[in-house]
């Protein structure tokens, strides 16, 4: 009579949370199928940029997994605290993208510098490229502004925007590409633009 109460009883809650804040990669992996649409949903809830909301939702588990002693499922759910985490990323993703845009910005409307001798075929090509660049997609454009403009690297630009650097080497591979197609097509290559070797894009 014991054992069929037992057994009938309301059903157990599994060990997920336990398992994940144990540090169990299983439970990580059974986490990401069972949250990580919520997650993404409320990544693109927010975000425009399909690519972003991608990130942040990597981000999320990320930072979850790397943080999950400090899970406590005393004081609530696995998915709402990776809820919270995700909104906490979208905002840092939409602080840096508020960022960036203010330090293009004020990049393109510099004056450009008194004359003194400045080599012109180098100019004009600043000026192709910079043009080429606003047309790529916003993903694209930001990882390849970042690497020419402020001549940073592939990590350095995971690092100050926060992106996965797999994530910044495919935008800057794929807006590459975008940019080399076009000026074959164009035949805009000039001789100092060098579209596969842009300074920063490493």
């Amino acid at each position: 009579m014991t054992a069929e109460t037992s057994d009938t009883g309301p059903p157990r809650h599994d060990d997920l949370a336990e398992r994940f804040r144990a540090g169990d990669e299983a439970a990580l992996r059974e986490a990401y199928d069972r949250y990580g649409r919520s997650v993404f949903h409320l990544a693109t809830s927010t975000l425009v940029n399909r690519a972003d909301a991608e990130d942040v939702t990597q981000a999320a588990f990320v930072a979850a997994w790397l943080g999950r002693e400090t899970f406590d499922p005393t004081k609530g759910s696995l998915v709402g605290w990776l809820l919270g985490i995700t909104r906490r990323k979208v905002v840092d993703r939409l602080r840096v993208a508020a960022r960036e845009t203010r330090a293009v910005e004020t990049v393109r409307q510099l004056p450009e510098p008194e004359s003194t001798g400045p080599d012109p075929d180098r100019v004009v090509d600043r000026l192709v490229i910079a043009d080429e660049l606003a047309r790529l997609p916003a993903d694209q454009r930001r990882m390849l502004e970042l690497a020419f403009f402020d001549d940073l690297t592939h990590q350095q630009i995971a690092t100050v925007t926060g992106v996965p650097l797999g994530t910044v080497k495919s935008h800057i591979r794929r807006g590459m590409a975008t940019l080399k197609r076009r000026w074959e097509v164009d035949g805009a290559t000039a001789p100092g633009a060098r579209p596969a070797g842009i300074s920063g894009a490493r």
